[in-house]
């Protein structure tokens, strides 16, 4: 029997691939360029998972496929090093990130070299290394120096900004100009006030147009971690990782402009190649609003000394009518003004509450009613009425202006809030005044509102905004649901920040000096008097005398161009040269997975545009195809412990006792049998454990859920593949089901992959295990096989169908091991379609073939269609209803032919008994019939 010896076969072409550097990828101006490139890995401590390499074994089969189509393939790898875990780490062992992350990137590079994946790993990049980071630095300074020019729709050098402020100021007419994205509170100036500022002055007016620029900003901001931390690190008002309480605070930070880009980042998904659930999740971050601003003035509030107006941003004007409240953000500025002293005790009851839950637990949580009166009126534009004017932590302060309208007839959340604190409701859309919940209906005839009665909504909605401009309390707007990011983290392991302070003013250090490297700190906690990390540095200023800023950049800051490196890894000069960039352009396949549908892909969009701006990059868009892999989830053990005891009892016989379910490592589970003794050894308090069996065996019981060392459902693909292989585990990670979904691991299903590599394996060898491939030509029937494997390997592979494809090898390899075919010129074709699955495999079987380079170089089979055209075909032959017979014919037999042949053959003559036929008749490629 042929051995297919895999462990010895992988390492041999995994340390052949090294040191022939196959997968090396130079400009090649004469062959066409493919990228493809895997979501940014972050190397944790934990190592991967069988779950983690899917998205990469789809990516590298692509890539394999291309490289045999003749495309030269961009295929690199490297790791997103700076995160939270290495420092939180450090600060519980005293041990710099540096080394904790070199260890993790050590052992994950190990893991992934055993998969077999073609990685360029000569364009290796690691965020936290000074050279990589010294051009993310360069990028924040390019965004420092830039402002976004309405006009042109671009960003532009802050120099013509600062002409044009030397020659005109900002000034048009009575009012500021808006030719430029700016702060809302930007004043209007001539060119003489530009010129009557000090530096500082002009300094501070210029921070409102950079396209990075510090801002007191609300921010999440976690005590025990020290540092600020993104939406989407906060669940339920803890920290994501750790589960530590976050609290909502002010803080000044650096902010990035992403809201210049808004309009530019909706357009470009329409020339994207993803799927339309992502495109809507990104569509809905940006969450573009057209609507109004309308002015509410403050009335009735013994507090406010002066007048206050209160802006509203609203998408129904038209419901103007049914406004009986208005609602504001706990955090706007203007609360302890507004309220009154009798709800001041209240008020900051709600507030300290309030401002704890994270922005995204506020925008999901439809179903918690909560807020408090402040105490003032204000006055609807329009209608002239008085209302209550509220506090609740539905509101924003960063969407809109902070302020909402509550029209409780027309809003299912404003409706619930009105009916939890009795508030009036007005109807105001015909029809709704007898439904229970009046807000089923949102569009319609309006009613009980004034001037608009009678109209239609839509109608309505332009009139209104009309009587709004005439009266000078309102205008027309475009708003945007996103709001800028911020760009501060108050932590050490980061990207610093090349900016240091003169008078409290943030000035960029010069492009000679990059890049500006983390010190050494003797431990990685906040200094005593608050300061981040970096403040212990001791004597770490620009030029011995400016302090540096302490805060560094977030996680997002290296992977928001990180795809450019790679395609020029070694560069000094500049972040990849104008040849690379221009040659390899943008990536054509990226592969991650859904939790960066909006964070990652929306900041990555937003620093290409930019450097598209810059004239840096020759595409407006970075990733041309997308796929967000599904999970592969786990497959987990239980044991059943009789309550009170230290007794397991067996799955089956689980209801006759009153037990409690726990998770049992899967690593000491075969086939749902558990392995007492392991059992035993796993844990101490297991040590004397007694067992209720079933027929001599432990039964488990199973559930799948995500793969997770609590559930102790983890399956390490070290171990995957010193049982069955690398080549085995990619075929399998492929086969359980398509890319995008999600799909249970279970190591009990991995066999049949294995079986089928073996059954390959034999079709090249005798029974003694020698090679035993013949020069024979094929038969038609072995041309068939092979070209229709061809035809359906390539179609799955172009629509990344990759489950089907490993199906599709199944029934080849069974259909050749039936024709017993060792034909050379068939499966010399059959390794090539498999390389990009198995490559280990296939390169062992294409040098015993014969061929000296490796099949990383061969040429992709080509399909003729004229092998799957039939010549034949087997007629059933049916006597009076009958089959009695079946007798093949070429397809070129008449049908006169085929009744001359058919009424001679001696089947049917049996059954004829000398009679002639009444009626035969012929049936092209189907049926003979012959009626007695």
């Amino acid at each position: 029997m042929a051995d297919y010896e895999f462990s010895k076969i992988e390492k041999k072409w995994q340390q052949y691939w090294e040191d022939q550097q196959t997968f090396k990828a130079e400009v090649n101006p004469s062959k066409p360029k493919y990228y493809a490139l895997d979501m940014f890995p972050y190397p944790s401590g934990a190592g991967l998972h069988v779950g983690h390499p899917l998205g990469y074994i789809a990516s590298d089969i692509v890539a394999r496929y291309k490289r045999l189509k003749g495309f030269n393939v961009l295929h690199p790898a490297g790791f997103d090093s700076f995160g939270l875990p290495a420092e939180q780490y450090a600060i519980q062992t005293g041990q710099h990130p540096a080394i904790t992350t070199e260890e993790n990137i050590t052992r994950y590079k190990e893991q992934l070299k055993n998969i077999g994946f073609s990685f360029d790993w000569s364009k290796e990049v690691r965020t936290s290394d000074p050279s990589f980071y010294k051009w993310t630095q360069w990028i924040f300074m390019q965004l420092f120096n830039s402002w976004y020019n309405k006009e042109t729709d671009k960003a532009e050098p802050i120099t013509a900004l600062i002409a044009q402020f030397e020659h005109s100021g900002n000034r048009q007419g009575d009012g500021p100009r808006v030719f430029a994205v700016c702060d809302e509170d930007t004043p209007a100036f001539s060119n003489e006030d530009w010129k009557q500022m000090n530096e500082r002055e002009q300094q501070e007016v210029l921070l409102k147009f950079r396209l990075t620029y510090l801002a007191e900003a609300t921010v999440n901001w976690c005590p025990a971690l020290g540092t600020v931390l993104a939406n989407d690190e906060v669940k339920d008002g803890v920290s994501e990782r750790g589960g530590y309480p976050v609290e909502r605070k002010k803080m000044t930070q650096w902010m990035m402009r992403i809201t210049a880009y808004a309009e530019r980042l909706l357009q470009g998904l329409e020339t994207v190649d993803w799927s339309e659930p992502l495109k809507e999740m990104q569509r809905n971050w940006i969450g573009k609003s057209l609507g109004a601003e309308l002015d509410f003035k403050v009335t009735g509030n013994p507090v406010a000394h002066e007048d206050i107006t209160l802006t509203v941003f609203t998408t129904r004007i038209d419901t103007i009518f049914g406004v009986t409240y208005l609602s504001i953000a706990p955090e706007h500025e203007l609360i302890p003004q507004l309220t009154s002293p009798e709800q001041k005790a209240a008020v900051e009851e709600y507030i300290s509450t309030a401002k704890n839950r994270s922005e995204r637990d506020r925008m999901s949580d439809v179903k918690t009613v909560s807020g408090v009166f402040t105490g003032s009126y204000v006055i609807n534009p329009l209608s002239g009425e008085k209302v209550q004017l509220w506090i609740a932590d539905y509101v924003l302060a960063g969407y809109g202006t902070g302020v909402v309208m509550g029209v409780p007839s027309s809003d299912e959340r404003d409706f619930r809030f009105a009916n939890h604190f009795n508030l009036p409701i007005i109807y105001v859309i015909a029809g709704t005044e007898t439904l229970e919940n009046p807000c089923d209906v949102k569009y319609g005839q309006l009613i009980n509102s004034g001037f608009l009665d009678g109209l239609d909504w839509k109608v309505a909605i332009q009139k209104a905004v009309e009587r709004a401009e005439e009266l000078g309390v309102g205008t027309a707007k475009i708003n945007y649901r996103m709001r800028d990011a911020v760009f501060s983290r108050q932590r050490y392991w980061g990207e610093p920040v090349p900016v240091y302070f003169k008078d409290g003013i943030p000035y960029l250090i010069d492009e000679s000096d990059l890049p500006l490297v983390l010190p050494e700190i003797d431990k990685y906690l906040p200094t005593e008097t608050g300061e981040p990390p970096l403040g212990r540095a001791e004597g770490w200023k620009y030029k011995g005398k400016y302090p540096y800023e302490l805060s560094t950049m977030p996680g997002w800051a290296g992977s928001s161009w990180y795809w450019y490196r790679y395609m020029d890894a070694q560069n000094d000069t500049t972040f990849a040269s104008k040849e690379a960039i221009d040659y390899w352009k943008d990536v054509d396949l990226y592969i991650g997975g859904s939790e960066h549908a909006t964070g990652h892909l929306l900041y990555s969009r937003f620093w290409n545009q930019f450097l598209y701006d810059l004239g840096s990059v020759p595409e407006k868009e970075p990733f041309k195809k997308l796929i967000n892999q599904g999970m592969i989830q786990g497959r987990s053990n239980l044991v059943y412990r009789v309550n009170g005891t230290n007794q397991f009892v067996s799955y089956h016989l689980r209801e006759q006792y009153e037990t409690t379910a726990l998770h049992v490592d899967v690593n000491i589970v075969d086939n749902d049998v558990l392995n007492l003794n392991a059992f035993k050894n796993w844990r101490t308090d297991f040590e004397d454990a007694e067992f209720i069996l079933e027929d001599g065996k432990y039964l488990c019981g199973h559930e799948v859920e995500k793969m997770s060392k609590s559930k102790y459902n983890v399956v390490n693909p070290d171990d995957i593949i010193e049982r069955f292989g690398a080549d085995t585990l990619r075929l399998y990670e492929m086969f359980l089901g398509p890319l995008e979904q999600f799909k249970p691991w279970n190591t009990n299903g991995i066999d049949g992959s294995f079986k089928f590599l073996r059954k390959l394996w034999r079709l090249f060898h005798d029974e003694a295990g020698n090679l035993a491939v013949s020069d024979e030509a094929p038969t038609s029937e072995e041309w068939k096989v092979l070209h229709r494997t061809i035809h359906k390997v390539e179609e799955d592979i172009e629509r990344h169908a990759f489950n089907t494809t490993v199906s599709t090898f199944m029934i080849c390899v069974n259909e050749l091991t039936t024709l017993k075919c060792h034909k050379r010129a068939i499966l010399q074709e059959i390794v090539i379609l498999l390389s990009p699955y198995a490559p280990h495999m296939a390169e062992e079987l294409w040098q015993l073939l014969g061929n000296k380079d490796s099949i990383t170089y061969a040429t992709y089979p080509v399909f003729k269609p004229e092998y799957l055209v039939e010549s034949i075909f087997e007629y059933p032959i049916s006597v009076n209803g009958k089959v009695r017979a079946k007798i093949t014919f070429s397809l070129d037999t008449t049908p006169a032919e085929i009744e001359k042949s058919v009424l001679a053959s001696e089947h049917v003559q049996k059954w004829l008994e000398g009679k002639q036929p009444k009626k035969v008749i012929v049936v092209p490629k189907k049926i003979v019939n012959v009626v007695i």
